[in-house]
């Protein structure tokens, strides 16, 4: 939606409160005369109590209620399939537009990660990638970013886990900083005390290197950044990501340590996502090229081996190769960590999310 709506002006439709922060949520409560703290009182029957009936909202004055019926309203997309892997990982489906969007769910001992969609399909054209071979549709409007947090919670809840979301990643379909709006307004929502109340360390979003967006980003909000960097240098990654063509590894990393300056969330570092594809980017040579570049950024580093999609010609590096390349990093000084995949067996692993879209733009380059 257009974050620079003029509530004062909305007599020809609806507004969805799950599209709007609480700032704009406040805008809009005074164009109907509402009181400030009406504005807690809704946020906490929606994020807390996952209710989106005004009717059932009893702390609210029947004159506030009948005037949100009738400007507004509260939708929430709903999951429409459920897989389970054996590994206890869990991906939901979301049908939007009629096209499918994922989302997954990744328990662990110490935490809940719920993994989020923000777009429909992806632009960006990744080679190893599932999202990004099957095209792009559009972005994903705030609601819909905010909706697979909200029924992830109601599921667990239903089905009596006590592992409710305590980590959001933006790291399923799409480029987020190519949704850079309706992105940090759903931040704003999942920060909030009243929304869904993570800090900031406790979000982290995924970018493949969109320079300006992350430029604005570091003046919009403080998050955990993973930066999907997967080579060492430019050859390689032209190769697999067009978008290097566009902004290639010195930009990005610049723009990465811009971001770091000014960052609380990110005091460990940033996380550097590194697919390990065979005979691509997993030399040894490889290795001392990748802590060349990253000497001057702090980071810690994620060697995530490579998952299988239909109609790709990658095979993944083999454990001696994944293993040889993270000592040698770890020799170099790098915390450096061999990701587990979870959810193989269900697609839902890291580069596998499809849905299924329907491509109404050929690509962003």
């Amino acid at each position: 939606m257009d974050r620079s709506i003029n509530f004062l002006n909305i007599n020809n439709y609806k507004i969805n409160l799950l599209d709007l922060n609480r700032k704009e949520i406040e805008t809009f409560l005074f164009s109907l005369g509402a009181k400030k703290f009406v504005t807690e009182q809704i946020m906490k029957w929606i994020y807390h109590h996952n209710c989106i009936d005004f009717n059932l909202m009893s702390n609210l004055k029947k004159d506030i209620r009948k005037k949100l019926i009738k400007k507004s309203y509260i939708f929430s997309s709903h999951f429409i399939e459920e897989k389970i892997s054996f590994d206890g990982t869990i991906k939901w489906i979301t049908l939007i537009d009629k096209q499918k969007i994922e989302t997954v769910y990744i328990p662990e001992k110490k935490r809940s990660t719920l993994c989020v969609s923000s777009q429909i399909g992806c632009a960006l054209k990744c080679e190893f990638c599932a999202t990004g071979k099957q095209g792009f549709n559009r972005n994903l409007r705030v609601s819909e970013i905010v909706s697979q947090i909200l029924q992830a919670n109601r599921v667990l809840k239903e089905k009596g886990n006590k592992k409710l979301i305590t980590n959001i990643v933006f790291m399923g379909m799409g480029e987020p900083l190519l949704n850079l709006n309706n992105v940090i307004s759903a931040i704003k929502i999942i920060l909030d005390k009243d929304g869904f109340g993570l800090s900031k360390r406790r979000i982290t979003l995924s970018t493949s290197g969109i320079v300006p967006a992350l430029d604005k980003l570091n003046k919009k909000i403080d998050v955990a950044l993973a930066i999907s960097l997967h080579a060492p240098n430019d050859v390689i990654r032209n190769s697999i990501m067009p978008i290097n063509k566009k902004y290639n590894i010195k930009s990005f990393l610049n723009a990465v340590s811009r971001y770091l300056k000014y960052s609380n969330a990110n005091k460990g570092g940033v996380t550097v996502e590194y697919v390990m594809l065979n005979g691509i980017n997993d030399s040894n040579k490889n290795a001392e090229e990748l802590a060349n570049i990253l000497k001057k950024i702090p980071s810690k580093i994620n060697l995530i081996p490579w998952n299988f999609f239909k109609d790709s010609h990658f095979l993944c590096s083999s454990i001696s190769r994944i293993n040889t390349f993270a000592n040698i990093l770890r020799k170099k000084g790098f915390n450096t960590m061999i990701r587990k995949n979870r959810g193989q067996d269900i697609s839902a692993a890291c580069g596998q999310l499809t849905g299924e879209v329907i491509n109404r733009f050929r690509t962003f380059l």
